[in-house]
């Protein structure tokens, strides 16, 4: 309190000046109200929730303290009658928050989806900035998200010109338009991905050798397993694919890109054995304009480093649940130069004898479907 203009004096005992006092945390929806006689309020997320749970218990309590005095011999009933109180209030709160969960979430998608050209146009936006950096064999790690279901990562240097060369070199002879996924196992040609594309196949048995492609493979396996706990194997998983995005100038009125998609199952939904759940792109050669990875959701840009890569998971390895869009991303158009990367993408529940394309998007084998 600070004294009056008039009087020089404050309002408390003694014409003393009264203090109260407040500590800010990290939790959300934080609310300071000074009240008349310099008492202050201080509310978040948490003490709300708190409060509001407080009264719903009282107000149970309350109608159970009633029929106790009304019916002394029904404490058993009561006590249930107590015990429905609590779980429908709760229930009622739940849907509430929920239904505002789910109000919040669609308005950040739309608003991602507006925004989405004018990001993607913008060469003045860098990279996002990093949550936290951190190290991985001296390599530059850049932390951009870090939730349980969604994690976006992004490395430098994380691979060599010579392994560049050695992936483009066996690309070449079989490039090809590139494809998404139909939904049944197969692959389609689409008006959402325009780009070239080869499937690397992984020669492991040359990787005591030196052999480049090998030695990167293994790297990748290397990271994905530094994240998350699974001890993810080569066996089984897809083949490296090389795919390459080629600038045609501004006036390109369909130019190599890739529409925001997600990788693998991005519902919120329970894991399926056998389907993706962790992604590496890596860039061999960046556009001199043009294809930034985007993660429109989450509002992270990734304007690409030739070197680097951009890790991101989309599951939760302690629930299993996968991620609710966060992960979501697209390739920006190229417009000038050319965009040549190198992406694997990681499956869990894979093997020699139950490979990737042995399952279907439901994480069911096809032979077991087939017998059904």
């Amino acid at each position: 309190e600070l004294p009056a203009k008039k009087s020089g004096v404050c309002a408390g005992e003694d014409e003393t000046c009264r203090v109260d006092h407040f500590t800010v945390n990290s939790n959300q929806d934080q609310i300071i109200m000074i009240q008349e006689g310099i008492s202050v309020e201080h509310t978040d997320s948490k003490t709300i929730a708190a409060k509001s749970a407080t009264n719903l218990l009282g107000d149970c309590k309350s109608t159970a303290k009633k029929q106790l005095a009304a019916d002394p011999d029904s404490a058993a009933s009561i006590l249930e009658s107590l015990s429905e109180c609590v779980q429908m209030g709760i229930a009622d709160e739940i849907e509430k928050a929920n239904e505002e969960i789910t109000f919040q979430a669609d308005v950040r998608k739309k608003m991602a989806e507006q925004v989405e050209n004018y990001t993607c146009a913008d060469e003045s936006l860098n990279t996002t900035e990093a949550k936290r950096t951190e190290r991985w064999f001296g390599r530059k790690v850049e932390v951009m998200i870090d939730r349980p279901a969604s994690r976006i990562h992004t490395i430098e240097n994380f691979l060599t010109p010579d392994e560049c060369k050695a992936v483009e070199d066996a690309a070449k002879p079989i490039l090809h338009d590139a494809t998404v996924a139909d939904g049944s196992g197969g692959s389609k040609l689409s008006d959402s991905r325009k780009a070239k594309q080869a499937g690397i196949k992984v020669h492991w048995d040359k990787e005591s050798d030196g052999d480049l492609i090998a030695r990167l493979s293994r790297r990748v396996y290397e990271y994905v397993n530094h994240v998350l706990p699974f001890d993810i194997q080569e066996n089984g998983q897809e083949d490296l694919m090389s795919i390459q995005y080629f600038g045609r100038g501004k006036d390109d009125e369909k130019p190599d890109r890739y529409m925001p998609h997600c990788d693998g199952d991005c519902t919120g939904l329970d894991f399926k054995p056998g389907n993706r759940m962790a992604t590496i792109v890596m860039y061999c050669e960046v556009p001199e304009e043009g294809g930034a990875t985007r993660f429109r959701n989450s509002n992270i840009h990734i304007k690409p480093k030739q070197y680097a890569a951009t890790f991101f998971s989309y599951i939760d390895p302690v629930k299993m649940k996968m991620d609710n869009g966060f992960t979501e991303h697209s390739g920006c158009p190229v417009v000038e130069g050319e965009k040549k990367i190198v992406t694997q993408w990681v499956r869990l529940g894979v093997d020699d004898e139950n490979p990737w394309n042995s399952f279907n998007t439901l994480g069911i084998k096809y032979t077991d479907a087939a017998n059904q």
